[in-house]
Formats: C-alpha cells, structure tokens, sequence
C-alpha cells in the first residue's frame, strides 16, 4: 500500500512543459547531425546496400536490408522525422518514424552495433510515449488542445534515469581485474595515440593508463550523481566534456561523444516541481514505462545467466553498456566439406563479407556460426550435398597469445543460435 501511495503521488507531480521540450530539441538537433553525416560518408551504401550478406539479431532475422533505392528511401524518412521532432511538427508520428527507421536500421546488421545507436533507439521510443510537442512546438501553436504549460514529472525523468543507467552500469563494468589492475586495453591503446594534441605526451607515460582506467570507472560511477546537484554540476559537466572529447579522439566512435555531451544538458533544465490538483489514474503508458525501467535494469546482469569469461564467449555482451573494455582481434579459416563426396574446400571469406564484417566475424561466436550457416547454403546451392562447415578460429585478447575459440570438429551447420550456452565454444583457459 505504501508504494502504491508514493506511486500515486509522485505521478502527481508536474514539471514545466519546457523542459520536456528542450529533450525533444536537444535530441532532434543531434539525431539530425547524425543522420546528415551518415548520408554524408557514403555509409548508406558501403554498410547496407554493397554487403553480400548481413548479420542479423537472433529473433529478428526477418529483417533485410531494402538495398537501392530502399535504403536511402529509409534514411530520407529518418532525417525529415528528426526536423518534425525538433520543430514539433506531427511530433507524435516523426517520433514514431524516427524510432521505428533508425532502430530498423540498427537491426539489419550487428556487425555495426555500437552502445550509442542502442542508446538512440532507448530514447526514441520513449519520445514516441511522452508529450513534448506542449511547449515550443508548431504543434502547440496549431491546436491549443496540444499546448501545455506543465507535464507529468515521470515524462521528464526518465530520460534522467536512462542517461543514470549508462553512466553507472558502464562503470560497474569496468570494476574487473583487467580493467582496473592490468589496464587492460588501455596499455594497449595509449600509445598508439601519442601523437593526439594536447594529451599526446600522456599516452607514453608508463604508469598513465592505470590513472586512466581508474579514472575512467570513478568517472562513470560518480559523474550522474554530481550532475543532479548545483553545487557540483559545472564541474560535473566540465567532466563529461573532457572524458568525451578524449575518447572520441581515441577511438572511432562516431557521434557518441558529442550524443552524450549534447544529452547530459539534461540534467541544467530546470525543472520546478508543482503537484496536480487531482490524483492520476494509472493508464496503460505507466504500465510500458514501468517494464521499460525494470527491463533497463536488469539487462546488463543477464550475462550471469552463462558460464564462461563474458568477454571471451560475449555471451551477454551487447545491451549491457560495456563500452570499450576489451581487444580482440582474430582469424578465421573456414573448411567446408561435401558430406557424400568428402571432398574438402577453404572458404575466402573475401567473397562474401566486407573487410568490417570479416573483422567483427572473426572474434564473435554468434557472428561466426551465422557466417557458417550462410557458407552452407551457398555451397549447397551451388551443388554440394549438405555441406559439413569447421571453422579454425584463433582469437588474442588483450594483447594475450592467440587461443582458439571455436572446437574445430563441430559441423557449425548443425548448431543453432539461440539464448542458451553455446558449447561449441572453446574455454580461454
């Protein structure tokens, strides 16, 4: 009863329409640099139109890229929805066609996957849920129905706690032994990058990635807190500019840094709270928003549930806001056997990925049993008999000795993705 009584009246709780509306700018405004750039680089074509063959999610295998001129059909779509959301023009529907192409897109291939594309998709489903075409909005000035002065608080914090979860399971993730003891990768890293203004001459000093890595975790764990209070907020946020600047010299992590600079303004909105006169029902909204945070908090544990060296197996990896925690670079020779004939062939996989795709493929279970199901249909199609795939793959990880991954006995055309544990993964012991 009791926290049924807080739920109640903390749903009472109202905030200025503004402040809601400033997410919805703020987002557009990145979104539409984002999609403006992709365009821009030629990434439509080289990640989604010239491929041969795409990695798709387990469950979402029905999901295939349009090709030409459909894929930029789509990211036409995806940039006139960010221009609809940050003048609020039909908000409701550009937030729904902004979430639903951009998320489309991100799910034709994991080969491309990075923690800020899932963070983009995160809060644009929320924005499809929440009011902020009240204020500041062509919406508004159209229909007085649609204005607001104030919104439900809920609508405004939870794109404070989304931006809370990234920032401390990102920090959670980096208390480990490699991270925190070895400095690992970051000993790796540093000083490859000793020629970066500014912070070059740092990247060479011996004991420097340590005081990074550690550095980096206090960061990530602490800075959300210090960003919900004044007193401490500038120097929160001089904080998350610094740290974002120099991971995005480091590393090619696309808009990510200027994504989480740009949102972290959140937390200077301000925001008075006034309480409504009349107690709110609960409706079905209250209900998604509910799941969506329990969802969010339990996702990034959900690597507990296998055995193994996550970083190794990756067996829990994605959603979980592990962002830059470890280096793996491997080989992969695949045999493929005709099963009537016994004659035995080595795949290049040249022909059928591109150089990213064979990169991510080559340290990734669930990416190389893909690629071997797509190796048996295609030799099978070209007329072999039910053709037996062995892969030899031999993966190094933080700069370890190569090991190999995957038992090169199994015929990985008779294995099956799925959520269970994948046994034909090899220990790194």
């Amino acid at each position: 009863m009791a926290i049924s009584r807080w739920v109640l009246l903390y749903l009472q709780q109202q905030v200025p329409a503004t402040a809601l509306a400033a997410v919805r700018i703020v987002f557009g405004l990145l979104m539409l640099a984002s999609c403006l750039r992709f365009i821009a680089l030629g990434w439509i074509e080289q990640q989604y139109i010239l491929p041969k063959i795409h990695f798709p999610y387990t469950g979402f295998e029905w999901v295939a890229s349009l090709g030409s001129p459909g894929m930029y059909i789509i990211f036409g779509l995806m940039t006139v929805a960010t221009v609809g959301m940050i003048l609020g023009a039909w908000y409701r529907l550009s937030a729904i066609v902004f979430f639903l192409t951009f998320t489309y897109v991100e799910l034709i291939d994991k080969t491309y996957y990075l923690n800020h594309y899932y963070f983009v998709s995160l809060v644009a489903f929320l924005l499809c849920l929440v009011p902020a075409h009240g204020a500041w909005s062509i919406d508004a000035r159209r229909s007085a129905a649609q204005a607001r002065t104030t919104v439900p608080r809920w609508t405004f914090d939870i794109f404070l706690f989304q931006l809370t979860v990234v920032y401390v399971y990102a920090g959670i993730a980096k208390i480990n032994e490699a991270w925190l003891l070895d400095a690992m990768p970051l000993r790796i890293w540093m000083p490859a990058h000793d020629d970066l203004p500014v912070i070059g001459s740092l990247m060479s000093i011996p004991w420097m990635p340590w005081v990074f890595s550690w550095a980096g975790m206090l960061y990530d764990i602490s800075v959300p807190w210090f960003l919900m209070h004044r007193r401490t907020r500038w120097f929160a946020y001089a904080a998350v500019v610094g740290f974002h600047l120099v991971t995005g010299m480091m590393f090619q992590i696309g808009v990510f840094p200027l994504v989480m600079i740009g949102m972290t303004l959140l937390f200077f909105i301000p925001a008075p709270v006034t309480v409504a006169p009349s107690t709110p029902t609960l409706r079905p909204v209250h209900a998604v928003i509910g799941l969506f945070i329990v969802l969010q908090l339990l996702t990034p544990w959900r690597f507990l549930l296998y055995p193994g060296n996550l970083y190794w197996t990756e067996e829990g990896y994605r959603f979980s806001w592990r962002v830059m925690l470890v280096e793996k670079a491997g080989t992969a020779t695949f045999s493929v056997t005709d099963r009537r004939t016994g004659r035995t062939g080595i795949v290049d996989n040249r022909m059928f990925l591109n150089e990213h795709q064979e990169k991510q493929m080559s340290f990734q279970p669930d990416m190389i049993l893909q690629f071997a199901h797509v190796l048996h249909d295609h030799f099978e199609r070209m007329g072999m008999t039910d053709p037996i795939v062995t892969a030899d793959v031999w993966v190094t990880m933080n700069g370890e000795s190569s090991t190999q991954l995957v038992d090169p006995t199994v015929d990985l055309s008779r294995e099956q993705l799925g959520f269970h544990r994948n046994a034909w993964v090899l220990s790194d012991e």
